[in-house]
């Protein structure tokens, strides 16, 4: 049964906004109270938050998909629609998101860390909201915006400061065992370590983690054995130490020989492994043919430039030494990293000559609008309702959508697409932007408010009915 999982691909949803509501207030001897429709809520978000409690990406393996709650309608009586709630995903320490090309989305390391992987909707605005001078009471109300929705691939990486690396069998788990409390599981064959295993020691006043990557054998960088599944969790690691088993029994190796193959592998693999420091551990030197092969490799390996620790899980020989110079290397590496700077807050604004949309002509007689305030007003419009119809219309005009169709070429019955390909809302166009600004100003008017004046349109016609009246009557001539 599997037990740890450090590649998922995940399918996450955010939540759907919710619906604005179109209400007039009625009462008793007032059938026309106003709009009063209220917004709907937001789309709950889906977010990855770093957890130290959590260490396996298991769980989403088993249930790859992730949707969070969708935002409530509006209602009459200026009632908002209540948010959706957001879906909170725990994920391991040094886990990486990524889209499905492979592109890093967010690095999640340090304990609360966290990364909106997919955005709620809005909720759309009530007739209420929408209400204005010219449009007094709207018979519609926008739709809420659909929540994100996207996959995404999370990649465990251990975050740990010294990575054991070697052959299967070389005594990385036993090494680990006594080194810290860790307990991970030791047999006496090869590839007895299917997951990383991590440890804490202490050396002194040093504190480090210490990751035991399952072996490797040649090709690993490749895809052979186990070694390409968790060549990933040496990448974030300060110290990689070489454990060599000089007690082999197969008589085709040798401490040298696996050196240079690990190596290779590491070199292979790339992501900056060539830059880290490295120290060589000859590992059970309590056996006597063992501590005899140690003697004899120890030289060249140090005129290799290696520090060499003579060392045995067994015994304990050697485990106080490596653990000192292990912390020290450590210690050096933190001091080394550059000081994360306080958070900056960077505003670039919009260039003068950026309208927010684009318009391109793809054919003979069909044009694309692509822009995130067009796609989104086409999503928020119901389109059965002719008024809703009328209002997004008068929206593309003001942010200059049809002057820029005019500018591109585009003639009377023309299709426009606006959105993605696959997305897309397509119509006949029918220009509007010579036709005046008094045609413009009905389109999305609510009729039922045409006998409706405000008191200073009422003064001023009773003050014309009043001149009028004066003027007929100083003009009447009762001999005519």
């Amino acid at each position: 049964m599997t037990t740890f999982v450090d590649r998922v691909e995940l399918h996450v949803a955010a939540g759907n906004g919710g619906h604005g509501c179109a209400s007039v207030h009625r009462e008793k001897f007032k059938p026309l109270g106003g709009p009063d429709g209220g917004n709907g809520g937001r789309g709950g978000d889906v977010v990855l938050v770093v957890d130290q409690s959590v260490t396996t990406l298991l769980e989403y393996h088993h249930s790859p998909h992730r949707k969070a709650t969708n935002g409530k309608p509006g209602a009459g009586g200026h009632r908002m629609g209540a948010n959706g709630e957001d879906l909170v995903l725990p994920v391991p320490d040094g886990t990486v998101v990524l889209d499905k090309r492979g592109n890093v989305l967010a690095d999640l390391v340090g304990e609360g860390t966290s990364f909106v992987a997919g955005e709620g909707g809005r909720g759309g605005l009530g007739n209420a909201a929408l209400a204005s001078a010219r449009r007094k009471a709207p018979g519609f109300a926008l739709l809420g915006v659909p929540g994100e929705a996207r996959d995404i691939v999370l990649e465990l990486k251990t975050v740990a400061d010294v990575a054991l690396v070697g052959y299967p069998s070389a005594g990385k788990s036993s090494l680990i065992a006594v080194l810290s409390a860790a307990k991970p599981k030791i047999a006496d064959y090869p590839f007895t370590t299917l997951v990383p295993n991590l440890g804490v020691v202490t050396a002194g006043a040093g504190v480090y983690t210490v990751a035991d990557v399952p072996g490797l054998i040649p090709g690993a960088s490749e895809g052979k054995g186990l070694g390409l599944e968790f060549l990933r969790h040496v990448e974030r690691c300060a110290v990689l130490v070489h454990v060599l088993d000089t007690a082999t029994l197969e008589s085709d190796r040798d401490p040298l020989s696996d050196l240079d193959v690990i190596e290779a592998e590491l070199n292979q693999y790339g992501r900056g492994l060539a830059d880290r420091p490295r120290l060589v551990v000859l590992n059970k030197v309590d056996i006597p043919d063992g501590q005899e092969l140690a003697a004899m490799v120890r030289p060249d390996l140090e005129a290799r430039g290696y520090r060499v620790f003579e060392v045995s899980a067994l015994s304990r020989q050697g485990l106080k030494e490596l653990s000192f110079a292990l912390a020290g290397i450590v210690e050096e590496a933190r001091a080394a990293r550059p000081r994360q700077e306080a958070t900056r807050i960077v505003i670039r604004p919009k260039a003068v000559d950026d309208a927010g949309f684009t318009v391109t002509r793809e054919a003979e007689s069909l044009f694309r609008v692509r822009g995130e305030k067009p796609e989104r007003w086409v999503r928020q419009t119901d389109f059965n309702n002719d008024e809703a119809v009328g209002y997004l219309a008068d929206r593309l005009n003001r942010l200059g959508v049809e002057e820029e169709l005019l500018k591109a070429g585009a003639r009377e019955g023309d299709g426009v697409a606006i959105g993605a390909e696959d997305d897309a809302v397509v119509f006949d166009w029918e220009p509007t932007v010579m036709a005046g600004a008094e045609m413009l100003g009905r389109r999305g008017e609510d009729h039922r408010m045409d006998g409706v004046r405000p008191a200073a349109q009422r003064r001023r016609d009773r003050d014309a009915e009043r001149d009028e009246s004066r003027q007929e009557y100083d003009s009447f001539d009762p001999f005519d």
